[in-house]
């Protein structure tokens, strides 16, 4: 296990503006991972191999994107125990997000409030990072996914042109890329899941992966992140849309608009993404909705609202196949990435 104690960090990090600790920790993360101090939260990873998406996952839990942007520290959260990681969003030039302050605690709810704004370096720095990581070179160590998104100064009207630049820049890094159409820090992406525009935008990726795959000689799973704010028969065109331009798996969900569960608490009322433990109910909604849609074996990571073992769980039970946390890291610390990991083995395989 872990040397080093997170109750006590978390104090001290709590202590400080939600970004600046954000910042701070990883910062220290990029500076220490694959050097002794690692040892000060380093934990074995739990062996609970699955089979999804045609890739060898170790485990069942994976660290959520939003929280890596840079992917700086991959190594570092690697050694927490994760059987996967997801970096990114990332654009394909780099941007400063939005003006300051843009995260919030809620600490009564266990939950976090961002409009960080898809901030990132830029494509050349994210790969950059990706291939600096030793992890990679270990086999079978770790799954890495790779999310992309589109630049806040580029036209929505244009969006597809972002996501595929993005798919073209990390294709050979990705062992599964994610498309983000789901964040409501950037103006308009949401409308992405209507219709005709997810339409035109899958149809683009897939055509873009197939010339990918004949250039490179691997096919790389296509993963789409999707809000929980979504009504029944949104989720329906979803999961058809995904089946017709062949997608390899859905991430349910992202960040809510939602209030209702915060009311009242300081910060509330803050514009942007709501996470944490009260996204729990919809993601799980939206999960077994998709999974109603989709029908058995088509791949489903659940996240949003992870803070326990029986929370990981619950995700699996609404239907998912996999589960990330992000929020609860930031609550519960790397402990939890190992209670989860024992809670998902513990439990019975569908058939």
């Amino acid at each position: 296990m872990a040397l080093l104690p997170y109750l006590p960090a978390r104090s001290l990090l709590f202590k400080l503006d939600a970004e600046a600790a954000h910042d701070l920790t990883l910062s220290t993360l990029a500076r220490l991972q694959n050097t002794p101090l690692q040892r000060g939260w380093q934990q074995p990873q739990v062996p609970d191999p699955i089979e999804i998406a045609g890739l060898h996952f170790p485990n069942r839990v994976g660290l959520a994107a939003g929280l890596d942007k840079n992917a700086r520290c991959i190594d570092a959260f690697a050694a927490m125990g994760f059987g996967f990681v997801e970096v990114g969003t990332v654009t394909p030039l780099g941007q400063p997000g939005n003006p300051k302050p843009r995260m919030f605690r809620l600490p009564e709810a266990e939950a976090l409030i961002n409009r960080l704004g898809f901030n990132n370096e830029g494509l050349e720095s994210f790969i950059a990072h990706v291939r600096h990581s030793q992890v990679r070179r270990m086999p079978g160590r770790l799954v890495l996914g790779l999310n992309i998104g589109k630049n806040a100064s580029t036209p929505i009207e244009r969006a597809t042109d972002d996501y595929l630049l993005g798919l073209e820049g990390v294709y050979p890094h990705a062992d599964y890329v994610t498309v983000n159409i789901s964040s409501p820090n950037t103006q308009n992406l949401r409308s992405l899941q209507s219709d005709e525009a997810l339409d035109a935008l899958l149809s683009a990726l897939a055509t873009r992966r197939s010339q990918l795959r004949e250039r490179h000689g691997r096919q790389v799973p296509l993963f789409v992140k999707i809000a929980p704010d979504l009504e029944g028969v949104q989720v329906q065109v979803i999961a058809a849309s995904l089946r017709r331009h062949g997608m390899d798996g859905v991430i349910a969900t992202n960040t809510t608009l939602g209030r209702d569960s915060v009311r009242g608490l300081a910060h509330a009322q803050e514009a942007g993404g709501l996470s944490g433990r009260p996204v729990f109910e919809a993601s799980n909604r939206v999960i077994g909705q998709l999974r109603q849609a989709l029908g058995p074996g088509f791949p489903i990571i659940g996240v949003g609202g992870v803070l326990s073992g029986a929370d990981a769980v619950a995700k699996i039970e609404a239907g998912a196949d996999l589960v990330q946390v992000y929020t609860g890291l930031i609550y519960r610390g790397p402990a939890l990435v190992t209670e989860a990991a024992r809670a998902l083995k513990a439990m019975p395989r569908r058939r």
